[in-house]
């Protein structure tokens, strides 16, 4: 293991000797980034190899409109919200789940299916699960919604805010400002949509894209290969995580997502609209929609004051270039999602970081 991370330490300073300037390598994964903090791997690189945490948090990236839908609907004596954990610190304008809603009215779940539970259990109330993540949990979501049609489970519905991973990468992509020389490509999701997937923004944008795994050694062997890559004037697309990757990815996955979800433009926390980058039911289950259910319609909401979660989550600054971050904002807490959710960045620097400003 010493060669092969000797090896890569030669790459790494070749890159950067040859390329005469910074390289921003952004990593779009939640998951990617806390193993990147937790295991010191930022400070075993020159300093010209720089990585950019990207919108690879779910939590991170759901927009203050939706949150703030979530509030509204918690609100009602007639609705119970299923929700994961993380999401109910995730503050909006009318405060947090946690702290301003009736704690009756809010449970937090596992999964889909618990959500599904819920409302089995609950005849009298409406569940609504917050379905929040990307094309990892998506499935789960779309069996749960599959269940409640098949066993007219009528008083089931979802508020989505299943994103997609690749419109995202290429909407950052598309920013003029936008400084970043190759991504390291999610694993989880990867599994699902497969490696091939991020063909597009290699063929479109020219930028490197490696998947790769979530061990050290994963992490440092693909930023590794981007390097080899950018030294060598190459863009192109790589797995190194072949043992749960494939090319086609899941087949059984994406054509039950499919079968109940259609890509929908969307609004992102700092990227704003994105076509075609979230998930909505078919109109065939709308009745399983809460938005429909509702009648609600989504908007763009309004960022906390002062919070720059959205800029962070675009690679444009550290957290530590946020005013609040370790002050006013901290994971006992927080103002915005980065230091809320588990995978956020503000929360895994302000526990790992090297410039942590500790209140």
């Amino acid at each position: 293991m010493l060669e092969r991370i000797y090896k890569a330490q030669k790459l790494f300073d070749t890159a950067c000797e040859t390329l005469g300037r910074q390289i921003n390598v952004m990593e779009v994964c939640g998951t990617h980034t806390v193993s990147i903090f937790r295991n010191g791997i930022r400070t075993t690189l020159p300093a010209g190899l720089k990585l950019l945490s990207g919108p690879g948090c779910p939590v991170c990236v759901t927009d203050q409109g939706y949150i703030d839908i979530v509030l509204q609907l918690a609100g009602r004596d007639d609705c119970l919200i299923a929700t994961y954990g993380d999401m109910i610190r995730v503050p909006g304008k009318g405060g947090c789940l946690e702290r301003n809603q009736p704690a009756s009215n809010v449970r937090i779940v596992l999964s889909s299916e618990d959500a599904l539970q819920l409302a089995k259990d609950n005849p009298d109330k409406i569940v609504v699960f917050v379905a929040v993540g990307f094309e990892t949990t998506a499935p789960a979501t779309a069996v749960a919604v599959k269940e409640a049609d098949e066993s007219n489970i009528d008083n089931f519905c979802i508020l989505s805010g299943h994103k997609l991973v690749v419109p995202a990468m290429a909407a950052l992509l598309a920013e003029k400002n936008n400084n970043i020389d190759a991504f390291l490509c999610p694993g989880h999701v990867s599994v699902v949509i497969g490696s091939g997937a991020f063909a597009e923004i290699v063929e479109r944008f020219s930028r490197p894209c490696v998947v790769a795994g979530f061990e050290p050694m994963q992490i440092i062997e693909g930023l590794a290969e981007i390097c080899r890559q950018l030294v060598d004037g190459r863009a192109e697309l790589k797995s190194i995580y072949t043992a749960v990757v494939t090319e086609q990815g899941n087949r059984t996955a994406q054509k039950i997502i499919a079968d109940y979800f259609e890509p929908a433009d969307g609004y992102w926390r700092g990227l704003g609209m994105i076509e075609k980058s979230t998930l909505k039911l078919k109109d065939k289950y709308s009745r399983f929609d809460a938005l429909e259910r509702f009648g609600i319609i989504e908007t763009p909401g309004e960022d906390i004051s002062g919070c720059r979660c959205g800029e962070v989550l675009c690679g444009l600054i550290e957290p530590t270039e946020c005013g609040l971050f370790g002050e006013s904002c901290t994971p006992r807490e927080p103002v915005g999602p980065c230091m809320v959710s588990s995978e956020g960045v503000c929360a895994a620097w302000f526990k790992y970081g090297p410039e942590k400003k500790h209140k």
